[in-house]
């Protein structure tokens, strides 16, 4: 899977919760309804996560240095870690709070045609950024399921993009169903649950995003399938005769490190070795171009071993 794609996402993302974190805090100040409080805030977190996302990407371009031999690759990771167990984290509190403290003493919802023009216009908005997430997240999961693709990207901007979008999407109407709950029946605790609801749908995405995002950052390997592929590629060369053990580990999105014992021939030389070794490289970066960091060590399997050794002439014993 390409890591690469999703600048467009975050671009269109930050530009939509911007704009509708300003009309918001406009309609809450003409409401005084708290899931428009919550709402402003919670595209306020957005927009922070977009620049945090941003700011990943681009500290992760960094050259090597001999402090960090392996590059900045996991900077995305960190800060993608960092938007859902910070900004996603802290909206959630938020709103439980704000939510609670309304149940507790409710309040009437005024001028509530600002808090339905805000959610309506912000409602379009956030389609338009989850549809710019979708499209560049098709051009890159291939044939896998939405969850799949959520669960396995090993480039965390996009998966982040997308349930963003999509809890800003559910919280809007939640948002809709509070406000509008709460001026059909003049009961302001409408308008708490409403809050509520968007606090618990923010707490489940962070969950979410944490838990796959902590598992990038202490290092994932490679799914099933590709780890065949590169064993076909290393078994291909005739050097090779075999794999004995392989270790693969992501340094980044686009930079896979790739540690692998190799069984030998027990007749070939040093020379032979080097240029079946340069071989299997090759091929397995033609397979998989995000391999940047290959490691091959050759070895002697035990059947090999165990003829070289008998093949050895006995040497006489000393008198």
């Amino acid at each position: 899977m390409s890591a690469e794609g999703g600048t467009k996402a975050i671009v269109a993302a930050l530009a939509a919760n911007l704009g509708i974190a300003a009309s918001k805090a406009v309609a809450f100040a003409f409401t005084g309804s708290s899931s428009m409080l919550a709402e402003s805030i919670h595209s306020v977190a957005d927009s922070g996560n977009q620049g945090l996302l941003l700011l990943g990407r681009k500290r992760s371009e960094r050259d090597r240095t001999p402090q960090h031999p392996f590059g900045y690759g996991r900077e995305r990771y960190f800060y993608a870690f960092v938007v859902a167990v910070v900004l996603f984290t802290v909206g959630a509190a938020f709103s439980l709070y704000e939510g609670y403290h309304k149940i507790s003493h409710p309040e009437e919802v005024k001028s509530p045609i600002w808090a339905f023009a805000v959610l309506i216009i912000a409602i379009g908005l956030e389609s338009f950024s989850f549809r710019t997430a979708i499209k560049e997240s098709n051009e890159v999961r291939g044939e896998q399921s939405w969850w799949a693709f959520i669960r396995r990207a090993k480039a965390p901007e996009l998966p982040v993009v997308l349930l963003e979008d999509l809890a800003a999407l559910v919280g809007l109407f939640l948002a809709l169903f509070g406000v509008s709950m709460a001026v059909a029946t003049g009961d302001g605790v409408w308008d708490g649950v409403g809050t509520v609801a968007i606090g618990v749908l923010l707490g489940v995405v962070a969950t979410i995003l944490a838990i796959e995002t902590k598992s990038l950052l202490i290092g994932e390997g490679v799914d099933p399938q590709t780890e065949r592929r590169i064993i076909e590629a290393l078994e291909s060369v005739d050097e090779v005769d075999h794999l004995i053990h392989i270790r693969t580990e992501y340094m980044g999105p686009d930079e896979l490190l790739i540690a692998a014992k190799i069984a030998v021939n027990h007749d070939d030389t040093a020379a032979d070795v080097a240029r079946g070794i340069d071989a299997a490289e090759a091929r397995v970066r033609a397979q998989i171009p995000e391999a940047k960091l290959i490691y091959l060590e050759p070895a002697l399997d035990e059947a090999s071993r165990a003829h070289a050794v008998e093949a050895q002439p006995e040497t006489p014993a000393s008198s």
